[in-house]
């Protein structure tokens, strides 16, 4: 573990930032996570509302055995410690988006236990090496409603299609000391949640937020008091966040103030945090076991289950990619980098072709399509197994690398296949030494000058004659023909 050399220039001298997440993820499932009740995005308000949701009288929890499913992949996925036994607890407070009165969530007996998720190193970040961050726990908890303020001039209402929603809380451990360092850690768990499926990943739609917790130190002194700004839901916030309240605290600590522990909130516009209420402690939401629930007990079978279903994570895939395809490093960390990407391209492989020259398109001429067209790789107009079949023909000489990206350019118009495509416009790539060798006679006789000045030594002009070659034959000759005849042809 090594830890970044990002300070805080104070008037009295450097001061660190220590900062520790806790991410709230939405678990990807069609219920909720005590009721059968629908978790749809963008449904008009309160039409996804069960009576266990809205607390009507005698309505008991039932819990959802995918919502404890999808933790438990997501903390093998991160290698932390599964708790085969634990317990729900009552988080006891007033809100008016929580009919209940209180929120079902675990505090004392986890679902999941210690783990740790490991950052690569990022030189221009300020990130010199990979670094190991401690996460502390997931537990399993439900949401609660959400307040609207924009629909009447004096009253606030109420929609509880989120209450009940079934939420991970991820907690780390205070082990990041810089904003690039967050950013990377909720990156690399946004990753993760994506490849395992346990969480979209959806920040815009509150899918995935995260609480950041910051205090400052002069260096190798003890932990400074902490503040938690709520709710912050991007990695570019969370940096944001890290930075601003850091100045913030150092400041008032050099001017004679105290950081007090509290609730804050971002303000984007004005890349500020500002004070929402004092920070509570466990005893103050009175938490007990919840008495309408029974301990959850995972044995064996059902760990197993969850193990065997992990897909292979984006760690172990950039290293098959660059160990076993012979991809570039750089290649493999943007092909893994997006799980939709990632599938895109596994797809690709499965189809037969080369590894390292899949990639090598993929990253050249398919991403530089969609990005001109405005699309991401899910809209990709060529699915990978018509991408295999264009690929295919590169490798077996029916075509040459400049006529694939003509062939490339019409199936993106048309969807069409590459080799009907190649078939209907003539474009198969000629191999025929007679047909090559004439056309090169003709280059030659027409270009004198160059031939005398080739066989005087100036041996760059090869290019030239290939150049030539290549155009008079409308880029369907096969190039490594071409290169052996003008040599011989050359050479005289």
């Amino acid at each position: 573990m090594t830890d970044t050399s990002y300070r805080i220039q104070g008037a009295t001298g450097e001061w660190e930032v220590v900062i520790g997440l806790e991410v709230h993820a939405q678990i990807t499932t069609n219920a909720k996570l005590f009721s059968g009740a629908a978790t749809a995005f963008g449904a008009e308000p309160n039409t996804q509302v069960s009576l266990v949701d809205a607390a009507m009288p005698g309505m008991l929890p039932v819990p959802n055995r995918e919502c404890i499913r999808q933790a438990v992949r997501t903390g093998m996925a991160i290698e932390a410690q599964i708790n085969k036994w634990s317990r729900f607890d009552r988080k006891n407070y007033f809100y008016a988006d929580l009919p209940q009165g209180y929120q079902i969530s675990q505090l004392y007996h986890p679902i999941v236990g210690e783990g740790a998720l490991t950052i690569d190193a990022d030189e221009k970040a300020g990130i010199p090496a990979p670094k190991t961050i401690g996460i502390e726990r997931i537990h399993v908890e439900q949401d609660a409603g959400k307040l609207m303020h924009d629909q009447h001039p004096t009253m606030s209402y109420v929609d509880l299609n989120r209450s009940g929603v079934a939420l991970m809380e991820i907690v780390s451990r205070p082990d990041m000391r810089s904003p690039a360092e967050a950013g990377a850690y909720l990156a690399k768990l946004r990753q993760i949640l994506r490849y395992v499926g346990s969480c979209d990943g959806n920040m815009d739609q509150g899918s995935m937020r995260a609480d950041v917790n910051v205090s400052v130190r002069k260096p190798g002194e003890e932990f400074g008091t902490r503040t938690e700004t709520k709710n912050v839901n991007s990695v570019r916030f969370v940096m944001a966040v890290v930075e601003s309240e850091a100045r913030r605290q150092v400041d008032l600590i050099e001017d004679g103030g105290t950081v007090v522990q509290e609730t804050r909130l971002y303000d984007p516009d004005k890349n500020v945090t500002r004070s929402m209420r004092s920070k509570e402690d466990a005893h103050d939401y009175r938490y007990f076991p919840d008495p309408d629930l029974l301990p959850i007990e995972l044995d064996d079978a059902f760990l197993e289950e969850c193990r065997a279903s992990l897909p292979e994570l984006p760690d172990a895939k950039r290293t098959r990619y660059t160990d076993v395809l012979g991809v570039s490093a750089y290649n493999a960390a943007v092909l893994t980098a997006d799980v939709e990407t990632a599938r895109w391209f596994e797809a690709l492989l499965g189809e037969g072709v080369d590894g390292k020259q899949a990639a090598n398109w993929v990253m050249s001429e398919l991403f530089g399509a969609l990005n001109r067209l405005g699309k991401d790789i899910a809209e990709s107009p060529v699915s990978p197994q018509q991408a295999a079949g264009l690929l295919k023909l590169v490798a077996d000489g029916t075509i040459s690398g400049t006529i694939a990206k003509q062939v490339f350019e019409i199936m993106l118009e048309t969807g069409g296949e590459a080799a009907a495509i190649v078939e209907e416009k003539g474009l198969k790539q000629t191999s025929d030494t007679g047909a090559i060798e004439a056309v090169i006679a003709d280059v030659l006789a027409k270009n004198p000058g160059q031939l005398e000045q080739y066989r005087g030594g100036k041996e760059a002009l090869f290019g030239f004659f290939v150049g030539q070659t290549m155009k008079a034959m409308q880029g369907k000759a096969n190039p490594g023909v071409v290169n052996d005849l003008l040599k011989k042809a050359l050479a005289g």
